[in-house]
């Protein structure tokens, strides 16, 4: 039978998977909810960009939304908050409705999140549903490719990852979560707030580092501004000479006071030959270069509907990368 969604934030991200699944075989888009009161009754082809209605009325109410479609997945795309999105996961969970969702902090919660983990963890094995967090990064570029690649190795004493990636191409708020268009000093404050930097690399490194048997010393995250040497714009953000076109950042894992697990991401504006980059330092010792780079916004809708026959199949409870069966495209997604 085909499958039943419910999608929970229609964000640009929960628009392109709405967007996506409305054209994947055994999918049906059955129910949207977003919070912001500009969309409710609206229909959802509308509200997502589709040239067509879909003849499904977007509502703000998540309870009456569950009782009434008794979707087979939830897809959450709301915050990368672990915090933020409890209520709309547990409230999902009570229902007993699986979830794959692109919230970061899910991904792998690491000891920040413990508790909530533990929680959210919980409430899926009362419900017998399972809980997934995913995404392109974290979920797989920077930590379930690295660990799949380990596979063929005979042993490994470092892992790095390069992420650079032309912000040119992704989303506005994600070109606002990197800061392009601030002052230096405007991103020096936000960066201190926390309210500019990219979410998961505390994620990816807990996870490689868990599955290949590594206990951390310490993990760091330095986070730096990319400056602008001449005027760059992308849709409705201008950046001057001397302002700031996005971030440099580094996520690196220690062991016995070395350095095991580094992960690297550029994202700013204008970023010249974009890749993606994972480094093995082992037996046999590996180079995989993705030339180009993956595109997040694409990749992070895909393999949300790419999990969901996978989500359907797992134990209860919360669910990572490193424990799922592997996902794969399925043309045609079924029960």
């Amino acid at each position: 039978m085909p499958i039943k969604l419910l999608h929970v934030g229609l964000g640009p991200i929960g628009a392109a998977i709405v967007r996506q699944a409305s054209r994947r075989g055994g999918l049906v888009v059955g129910g949207a909810v977003d919070l912001d009161p500009g969309m409710a009754g609206r229909d959802l082809g509308d509200v997502v960009g589709l040239r067509r209605h879909l003849g499904i009325k977007v509502s703000t109410d998540l309870k009456a939304a569950l009782r009434a479609l008794r979707p087979d997945v939830a897809i959450v795309s709301t915050t990368s908050s672990l915090g933020a999105a409890l209520p709309i996961l547990e409230a999902i969970l009570k229902a007993k409705v699986p979830i794959v969702s692109t919230t970061e902090e899910l991904a792998y919660p690491v000891k920040a999140n413990a508790a909530l983990a533990k929680r959210i963890d919980a409430t899926a094995r009362r419900g017998r549903v399972a809980v997934l967090g995913t995404g392109v990064n974290p979920g797989f570029v920077m930590d379930a490719l690295p660990i799949a690649l380990t596979a063929v190795c005979a042993d490994v004493t470092a892992i790095e990852v390069d992420r650079i990636q032309d912000a040119r191409a992704r989303r506005l708020p994600f070109q606002r979560k990197i800061g392009a268009g601030l002052t230096p000093e405007e991103f020096a404050a936000r960066v201190k707030a926390g309210t500019v930097r990219h979410v998961g690399l505390a994620e990816s490194i807990a996870m490689i580092a868990e599955s290949l048997g590594w206990k951390l010393d310490r993990v760091t995250d330095h986070i730096k501004p990319q400056i602008a040497d001449e005027p760059i714009s992308s849709g409705d953000i201008v950046v001057e000479r001397g302002a700031v076109t996005g971030l440099i950042q580094d996520g690196v894992g220690y062991r016995k006071g070395k350095a095991v697990v580094t992960l690297h991401m550029e994202a700013y504006l204008g970023a010249p030959d974009p890749y993606d980059e994972v480094r093995i330092t082992g037996s046999p010792p590996l180079v995989v270069r993705v030339s180009g780079g993956v595109h997040g916004d694409i990749a992070t809708a895909s393999i949300v509907l790419n999990s969901i026959p996978k989500i359907l199949q797992a134990p209860p409870g919360l669910r990572t990368m490193r424990d799922m069966v592997l996902p794969s495209f399925a043309g045609t997604l079924l029960k």
